[in-house]
Order: C-alpha cells, then structure tokens, then sequence
C-alpha cells in the first residue's frame, strides 16, 4: 500500500503578508539582522501618517529607528532597502523568502504531491504568492533541488546552540 500524499491548501498569503518582519543582512558586520515595518503612527496635527521601520543587529548591536518621512536622519537609507538574508541562487534562478514563515510556506508548497487551490468560483484572491512563484520552483522535476535549497537557507538562520 503505497503512503498517503502529502497535501498542501493555499492559505491565500500575498507577499504583502510577510513584509512586515524581514531578515536582513546587516549594513555593519554583514551578519543576520531583523528588519521590520510596523503600521504607520497615529495621524500628526496635519492628518500625516508615517511609516515606522527599525532595523536590529544581535550581533553587533546596532539599532537603526526610522520613524516618519525625516529624510534629513542619516539611518534613513539603510532602514528603506536592506539586502535581504534568505537569498540563494539555483542552476535555475534565485530563491528568496523574507522570514521564516515565508519560507516554511515555500517549503510546504514545494514538497507536496498534491497542491490544492481554492474553487475558481470561490471569491477572494486568486493570484496568490504560490500561484506566483516562478514555474521553475513549482515544477516537480526540480523538487529536490528547491528543498535542498531551502533547508541551506534555514540552516544559516538556525544554528545549534
């Protein structure tokens, strides 16, 4: 008897819904760092709202606080586009995920037998982050190579210790 496949349901993630927690290569000793983007302060006198970002280094301590359009503070840059950290070339192109979850997505959807999509009668998204990932990463034939490549992204945020 031959096992169960492994099935995988869209959840209906957007790339939108992993963007507010990001690992990061950090701009001073080029190790992992946190990045994140909470939702925008509370309206100023003139009915404003900013973006608040802030990005932390464990291991050399830096902490870079970017609150509002303050273009003139000198952490602005490297608070608006870091180098993400989750970030591997294939001999079929580049794969990257924001955070853990993201990639734990990518995982899932990669290693299943069977992918399971919503109904089309369904209402709600349709073009969701797995429907959009490139055809390369969801074509079996190179199944094992996006999950060896995937579990090498996890291994440099995951150490032992």
């Amino acid at each position: 008897m031959s096992p169960m496949p492994v099935r995988f349901h869209d959840p209906r993630a957007t790339l939108a819904d992993f963007t507010s927690s990001m690992l990061v290569r950090c701009p001073r000793c080029e190790h992992i760092a946190y990045f994140e983007q909470r939702p925008c302060t509370p309206p100023d006198a003139d009915g404003k709202r900013y973006p608040h970002t802030r990005l932390v280094c464990r291991s050399c301590g830096l902490c870079r606080i970017r609150i509002g359009a303050d273009h003139s503070s000198r952490y602005s840059s490297a608070c608006t586009c870091p180098a993400l950290w989750l970030r591997t070339g294939t001999r079929h192109g580049e794969l990257w995920a924001y955070n853990l979850q993201h990639l734990d997505l990518i995982r899932r959807f990669v290693a299943a037998d069977l992918r399971e999509r919503a109904p089309w009668y369904d209402t709600g998204r349709k073009m969701t982050l797995v429907a959009r990932l490139p055809a390369w990463i969801k074509s079996a034939k190179n199944r094992d190579e996006v999950l060896r490549a995937v579990d090498r992204l996890r291994a440099t945020v995951i150490t032992p210790g």
